[in-house]
């Protein structure tokens, strides 16, 4: 064999090997991407399955599922179902879970500035105006350094603004500041110093052991959130007098937990299409809140026979002094929480100066079409 034929058998074999070992490449590629398949979450609300807070846990799933066509598929279990509601964010900070829906306030035991995102009067402001706090005015930031001073390993999202909540209910209506003592009373986050201000003895329970503890006599009074909530929950069945207008959550939001680590390995788009969703869902939940809320108020006191009462303006002003006192002394305990009361402050003063100039009272459109002297609309 000469030379030349030599060095072109060589190179046939150089040529054959190379194109195997690219068929090969070829053909395994695919079983990398199968192996890789859909990403799946295991999450937690901290409500029944029955609430329609877990309802709208669910609903952000469904966005979050839908939006990144099943590449990503979060679960999401009841309150219980692997941890009890007040364990949500140790579970997803050590990876238990994946993530969760919950509130900030029921955090207060792990870092009591938490509560602040809703847990109070807002000062002035309402659960949107907050949440333009925390978006805008430095409240993300402050959130990120609050859960970081605790070592939580997540990412916070809160969504979804509230509607204020009622002062709550009781076996009479609340009259004067002086029926609150001794009154064995439920609450959560800076809310329980506030009525424990007013005279009650209060007790933190989940929202799904309220109405339980009440009929067994371990609770004189509660509060929980709106007329779907608490009708669903059972509070009628132990209780015909609810009150109305409450400082003590008046600006409250949801929260959207995922585990920091986690989060951190996904893809860069699907970590846009999750923050999207928050907000796509957040204002979906404030409108599924208005019709069901309001059907829900109406029925209670159709089908259900509730009586409801506007909370005293005494009470109201005494929640505010209260609240000022408490917010003083644990601002002075915690350099997190002064802070967070600052910013809230110089947002607030400049955002409801503009809200209550601008912003026309719907109470005298309200009298004209559906008051007393309202003209019959055929």
């Amino acid at each position: 064999m000469t030379k030349t034929s030599k060095d072109g058998a060589s190179t046939r074999r150089r040529f054959l090997k190379a194109a195997a070992t690219g068929a090969a490449a070829t053909v395994a590629a695919p079983t990398i991407v199968l192996a890789q398949g859909p990403i799946s979450m295991r999450w937690q609300s901290t409500w029944p399955a029955k609430d329609i807070f877990h309802e709208y846990a669910l609903d952000y799933a469904k966005k979050v599922n839908d939006m990144t066509g099943g590449d990503l598929k979060i679960e999401v279990l009841p309150a219980g179902a692997v941890v009890p509601a007040f364990g949500l964010l140790d579970a997803v900070s050590k990876g238990t879970l994946d993530g969760g829906h919950g509130v900030l306030a029921y955090h207060y035991g792990k870092q009591n500035a938490l509560a602040l995102w809703g847990s109070g009067p807002g000062y002035a402001m309402d659960a949107n105006m907050l949440l333009a706090w925390h978006r805008y005015g430095g409240g993300k930031e402050l959130l990120e350094k609050l859960y970081a001073s605790i070592g939580a390993n997540v990412v916070s999202f809160p969504y979804g603004p509230m509607p204020t909540q009622p002062l709550g209910w009781y076996k009479k209506p609340m009259t004067k500041v002086e029926d609150f003592q001794g009154l064995k009373f439920r609450t959560v986050g800076i809310s329980i110093d506030v009525f424990t201000g007013l005279g009650a003895a209060v007790n933190a329970l989940p929202g799904g052991e309220i109405v339980s503890a009440m009929d067994r006599g371990l609770l004189d009074a509660a509060e929980f959130n709106n007329a779907t909530s608490d009708r669903v929950l059972g509070f009628p069945d132990v209780s015909k007098i609810c009150m109305l207008q409450s400082y003590h959550q008046n600006a409250e939001q949801f929260e959207i937990l995922f585990n920091k680590t986690k989060f951190d390995a996904l893809p860069e788009k699907m970590r846009a299409i999750i923050a999207n969703a928050v907000d796509s869902a957040g204002q979906d939940m404030a409108w599924k809140a208005i019709d069901r809320y309001s059907r829900d108020y109406e029925e209670l006191q159709t089908k259900d026979k509730v009586k409801f009462y506007k909370t005293p303006d005494s009470i109201l002003q005494k929640q505010l002094e209260v609240f000022d006192q408490v917010a003083e002394k644990k601002s002075a305990e915690n350099p997190l929480f002064k802070e967070i009361v600052e910013s809230q402050l110089a947002f607030a003063k400049r955002a409801t100066q503009w809200e209550q100039d601008t912003v026309v009272s719907r109470r005298m459109a309200y009298a004209h079409y559906f008051g007393p002297n309202a003209k019959k609309k055929s």
